[in-house]
């Protein structure tokens, strides 16, 4: 049987990567954006980028890039968006697309921060729309979050999860639609207590992230947190959570201390100072270093 057709709408940073990922596998991919620029170059970075990795650069002749949204999604099996975090636009865009699709087309939306549900709320078919969470680069991070909502169906579900881990992809099933998906809830929790640190004068930000990636940095890649709570006993984590969770951060909001560095201009890379200065030979030399370590990652995972 021939692979289910994908449509991506939007080109950018994230769209033109996951019709990327999808035409490596062999998929025929149409991509759609409103800024001609970005739909006129997508091809070339997505060439680019397969150039860079040695992936089968005839990939690219699987992508069509079409301007016009309906023409772009109608014939599609699956349907994922790719825009600007912004929870109108999404809204429009899947009403249009539903317009142009089949009732069992699957249509997922791509975001980090904005409740799937929110977005999906007012579809016809509501039972076929769910989220698909890619990390950046999406060609270089396996791992995509699959979040449903309470409306969305196991055969959806099930679909998304083979077509992702058919593609190469690490699907996560998240069960419920929570804000921060799995991912960030993580993330965040960790980078609360990183800047609790910083703010109560335990440590600078530089040893907060020596410390990171000195330590359980290492080993995180293959051993999980669970995974290390099992090894060392539960018996031991209980003991250690007695002592160390009533004095880890709790506070339900931000961080005054991140409040005032943005308050003050300091927007990290933006403006070259954040919780540490940063020249732009560093910020190059950081962005540079984070590739290589993704791209030694693939290979590894490749083998």
């Amino acid at each position: 049987m021939s692979k289910p057709r994908i449509a991506v709408v939007g080109a950018g940073l994230m769209g033109h990567g996951i019709a990327q990922v999808f035409a490596l596998a062999g998929h025929e991919v149409t991509i759609f954006d409103s800024q001609q620029a970005s739909l006129d170059t997508a091809k070339q970075r997505i060439l680019t980028n397969l150039k860079d990795l040695g992936d089968d650069e005839r990939a690219v002749e699987r992508v069509t890039p079409v301007a016009d949204l309906g023409a772009a999604v109608r014939g599609a099996d699956y349907v994922v968006e790719a825009v600007l975090e912004d929870l109108p636009l999404k809204q429009k865009i899947f009403a249009e697309i539903e317009q142009h699709v089949r009732p069992d087309t699957i249509l997922a939306s791509n975001t980090s921060v904005i409740p799937i549900t929110d977005i999906m709320r007012g579809l016809k078919h509501r039972e076929r729309a769910l989220g698909t969470h890619w990390w950046n680069p999406p060609f270089l991070v396996p791992l995509v979050e699959v979040i449903e909502t309470q409306w969305t169906s196991a055969d959806a579900i099930a679909f998304t999860m083979k077509l992702h881990a058919d593609a190469g992809k690490t699907p996560a099933h998240v069960k419920k639609d929570v804000p921060g998906f799995i991912g960030n809830r993580l993330q965040h929790a960790l980078w609360r207590e990183a800047v609790s640190l910083v703010e109560n004068g335990i440590c600078d930000a530089e040893t907060v992230d020596a410390v990171i990636k000195a330590a359980f940095g290492r080993r995180i890649a293959v051993l999980g947190p669970l995974e290390n709570a099992d090894m060392v006993g539960t018996d031991l984590t209980l003991a250690i959570h007695k002592t160390v969770l009533p004095a880890i951060d709790s506070r339900p909001g931000p961080s005054p201390y991140l409040e005032r560095l943005v308050a003050e201009g300091k927007l990290g890379f933006k403006s070259g100072d954040g919780f540490r200065k940063w020249t732009p030979a560093q910020q190059r030399e950081l962005r540079a270093k984070v590739l290589r370590h993704l791209k030694k990652a693939r290979e590894a995972d490749a083998k």
